[in-house]
């Protein structure tokens, strides 16, 4: 009998473990459905891009306030779930703080976790306020209802929850130590030195006999690993898939600068082969190039993304810094960057399901991301002037699928705004996006 609390302490973390490792996979496989791209060049830099941005949270604290709550957040979160470490190993075995044996350093070590959580606390219950009483525009958006505003309160109140049953356990643990309980006494003697703030919540229990606090504390303790382990499964469907992919996604975010853009090989060859004298523009292509269909140009589904674009997709925290820079957001355009990608990550998921549901196949489904998701009107508003790369706090590129989608809308539908088509048809009869014949291009000269 002594020994089934252990057992079920293994069969939920193997249960939670390997629900979430179900999920890992079945996100790689959704990411490794776009094209491949190549993003593995200059490592140092990216190194250096994925430490100051994902680590160091350098581009958070430009916007001081809510930036250095999430860092304080950010960092409590990482200290204090080293803590999960003693519970696994607890949980296992059935012993009770087995790194007490550490002392005055476990003591250190208890009381930064205490520390942490209570600003992890205080700091959620900013953001919370923030987003539901202070009524800040970007967090009232069209695209942030429904579930992206339930998404955002759920993750509050788990880590509301998450730091209160860790703080009640450690106070039920302090009063049990101040009795003497067996299996509890302090192998330090620094008792209140160890529990800087429940020893504050510890008066709150000293009327409760020995059998109770065990029984309180034992809860707090199941709550708090069992609540880690929903909550870590809890990711794949949140919005906070970015406390995982922020890392990949800094590390793989493009070098390049960022007005420059990718060009369509095929494309290229033709121009350089228009523009090469020696070129026999009737020669018979490489073998390799001779079979199968012609690339398609552009993006209008997901599969037509590069997998760093899904990637990306799944990363954003919806925190909405991309739109509220967007001017043409700011202008009462359609457009929101951070819609964009709440669009490009509905549309892959709903792609997952669908091959889920069919054996490992994707069967068309009559829908596709521009148009069912994201509308012309919407991919024409933007200014490119990319904003919204340079706000993203991990290095997210709204900007690139919008690119992509225009592409495809330009070359494969020849579907563009009326002003772009007649500036590309004098471009092509005039050399100038103007309507003036090029003979007459200097005579605005004559007029000075």
């Amino acid at each position: 009998m002594q020994y089934i609390p252990n057992i079920v302490f293994i069969i939920a973390l193997i249960l939670g473990v390997g629900f979430f490792a179900k999920n890992v996979k079945k996100l790689l496989r959704n990411i490794n459905l776009g094209r491949d791209i190549d993003r593995s060049d200059n490592k140092p830099a990216r190194w250096k891009n994925m430490a100051k941005i994902a680590l160091g949270q350098y581009k958070m604290v430009k916007r001081p306030v809510s930036g250095i709550i999430h860092v304080i957040v950010y960092l409590g979160f990482i200290i204090i779930n080293i803590e999960v470490l003693e519970i696994i190993i607890d949980g296992i075995f059935g012993t009770h703080r087995i790194f007490s044996f550490l002392g005055g350093f476990y003591d250190f070590l208890i009381g930064t976790f205490e520390i942490f959580a209570a600003l992890v606390f205080v700091g959620v219950v900013i953001f919370w306020i923030r987003r539901n009483v202070m009524n800040i525009k970007r967090f009232m958006a069209r695209e942030m209802t429904s579930w992206p505003k339930l998404d955002a309160n759920l993750i509050l109140y788990f880590e509301m929850v998450l730091m209160g049953l860790f703080l009640t356990m450690n106070a039920a643990d302090l009063q049990l130590q101040i009795q003497g309980a067996d299996h509890y006494a302090s192998t330090t003697g620094e008792i209140m030195g160890a529990f800087p703030i429940s020893q504050y919540i510890a008066p709150l229990f000293e009327g409760m006999s020995t059998s109770s606090l065990v029984i309180l504390e034992r809860a707090a303790w199941w709550l708090h690993i069992l609540g880690i382990l929903v909550f870590l499964n809890y990711l794949y469907y949140s919005k906070h898939l970015h406390i995982l992919l922020a890392f990949p996604n800094t590390w793989y975010a493009k070098l390049k600068p960022q007005g420059e853009f990718t060009n369509v090989e095929a494309v290229t060859k033709e121009v350089m082969l228009m523009m090469d004298p020696d070129a026999d523009p009737f020669a018979a292509p490489p073998e390799d190039e001779a079979e199968g269909e012609p690339e398609k140009f552009g993006a209008s589904d997901v599969m037509d993304l590069n997998w760093v674009q899904l990637m990306n997709s799944y990363s954003c925290t919806e925190c909405g810094r991309c739109t509220s820079e967007c001017p043409a957001n700011q202008t009462g355009k359609l457009l929101s960057p951070r819609k964009i990608m709440m669009d490009t990550r509905d549309r892959l998921e709903t792609v997952g399901k669908n091959i889920d549901a069919n054996k490992g196949v994707f069967i068309p489904d009559g829908k596709q991301l521009l148009d069912d998701y994201i509308t012309k009107e919407e991919l024409w508003a933007c200014t490119t002037c990319n904003a919204c790369v340079e706000a993203c706090p991990i290095g997210i590129d709204p900007l690139s699928i919008i690119m992509e989608m225009r592409r495809y809308m330009v070359m494969e539908e020849s579907s563009a705004p009326t002003d772009l088509n007649n500036a590309m048809t004098n471009i092509e009869n005039n050399g100038a996006p103007w309507p003036f014949n090029q003979m007459d291009r200097g005579n605005w000269i004559s007029e000075n």
